[in-house]
C-alpha cells in the first residue's frame, strides 16, 4: 500500500478520533452528558486514538489473539464495549423503574391520607 496514504488515514483517524473526545468532554462540561455514561465513551475514543498513533499495536493485538484480520479486533472491541453499556444502561432502566413504582406507590398513600384527589 502508498505509505502517502496510510499516513493520510493515520492522520485522519487521529483527528477523527480527538474530535469525537473533545465531543465528549464538552457534553460533559456543559452538563449534557452525565460522567456516569461518559466512561464507556471516553474509553473507546482513547483505545481508537492509541490504534490510531500505534498502528503496530494493532497487528500485535491481532497476532495475540489469533486474529487474522488486524483491524476486525477493532469492530470485536467496539462490539463489546457497547454491549457492556447496553448492559450497565439496562440496569439503570431497571433500577428507576424500580424507584419510579416506589415513588408512585407514596404519593398514592399520601394522597390517600390527606384525602385529596387527582
Amino acid at each position: 500500500m502508498n505509505p502517502l496514504f496510510t499516513s493520510r488515514i493515520q492522520v485522519v483517524a487521529i483527528l477523527a478520533g480527538l474530535a469525537f473526545l473533545i465531543i465528549l468532554l464538552r457534553l460533559i462540561v456543559k452538563g449534557k452528558l452525565r460522567t456516569e455514561y461518559s466512561f464507556v465513551w471516553i474509553l473507546m475514543s482513547l483505545v481508537f486514538l492509541v490504534f490510531s498513533i500505534w498502528r503496530s499495536s494493532l497487528d500485535t493485538l491481532a497476532l495475540f489473539f489469533g486474529v487474522y484480520y488486524a483491524p476486525s479486533l477493532i469492530f470485536m472491541f467496539f462490539f463489546f464495549m457497547v454491549f457492556i453499556f447496553l448492559i450497565h444502561l439496562s440496569v439503570i432502566n431497571s433500577r428507576q423503574h424500580e424507584q419510579i413504582k416506589k415513588l408512585a406507590q407514596e404519593v398514592a398513600l399520601l394522597k390517600e391520607k390527606t384525602g385529596t384527589k387527582d
